[in-house]
Parts: C-alpha cells; structure tokens; sequence
C-alpha cells in the first residue's frame, strides 16, 4: 500500500459519512503525503456539509470549512488512488459503473482494516448517531492510516 498516494472516501450523496472520514483522516499526522478527498455515489448538484457531521466534527476539534459534495469520477480512478467505501453495496456500485475502477483500488473500508461491521449511515439520525458513525470512522482511519504506513 505504499504506492498509494490519494485516498477517496465515498458513500451515498457525499455529505457526511465520506467527508466526516476524509476530514478525520487529514486530521493524523502522516509519515508522507497522502491527499485525501470525499465523493458522493449519488451527487445531483453540490451540497454542504450535513449540519449535524460538522456539529460532531467541530466537537472533536475539526473543521471542515467551505466543503460542497462532488460526484465520483471515472478520472477519480488513478494508479495510485484507493477508492474506499462503507458499504459492501456501494462498492458494488462502484465496480459496476465505473469502468477504471477494480477490486484492487476500490475497497471496503471494514474489510481493509479488518472490522466486522460495515460503518452506518447515520442519515436521519440523531446528534448521537452522528457520533457513533464519527467513533467507528476515526478507529477505522487510524487502523488504515499504519496500513498505508507499510
């Protein structure tokens, strides 16, 4: 994994689950640059931020200033870009419409550092809600965060 040197986190209409894990992964430090991004699966025009994923960002000291959801992109697909998903369905998705993506560079974020569960979505939910999915997100990141390391 240390050819890789972008990281798209994607989900659903790309307002909180992908960018709450884009914004916690740029929030550890990293022995070498990684750039980091968030897309939606399902973008009909850019959205802000779900108001209650920056609340729970903004209580766990980060900000995610001026984001705007982008649709995922063939052109996103690059050698050294890794494409991570929640949901086993997404990803399917994924592999299905994108014609640059494969089973290698899109992956599954419970699976690529090994958790059993997928990471909810928290969309309707609660603030609580909002925090659990931020909770499993950052034990999640870190874990691919020392995977990238190697």
């Amino acid at each position: 994994m240390n050819n890789i040197n972008r990281v798209i986190f994607a989900s659903g209409s790309g307002t909180s689950r992908a960018p709450m894990a884009a914004a916690i992964f740029r929030s550890f430090p990293h022995p070498r640059s990684i750039i980091c991004e968030a897309r939606g699966l399902i973008v009909q025009f850019p959205e802000p931020l779900n108001q209650k994923a920056e609340a729970i960002l903004i209580s766990n000291g980060i900000e995610l200033k001026d984001y705007s959801s982008k649709q995922l992109q063939n052109s996103d697909f690059t050698e050294n870009t890794l494409v991570i998903t929640m949901e086993e369905a997404g990803r399917q998705k994924i592999l299905s419409e994108y014609e640059n993506a494969t089973e290698e560079n899109t992956r599954l974020l419970n699976e690529l550092v090994g958790d059993e569960l997928e990471v909810m979505d928290p969309y309707g939910g609660s603030v609580q809600t909002y925090g659990l999915c931020y909770e499993v997100l950052k034990a999640s990141i870190e874990k691919l965060i020392k995977l990238l390391e190697v």
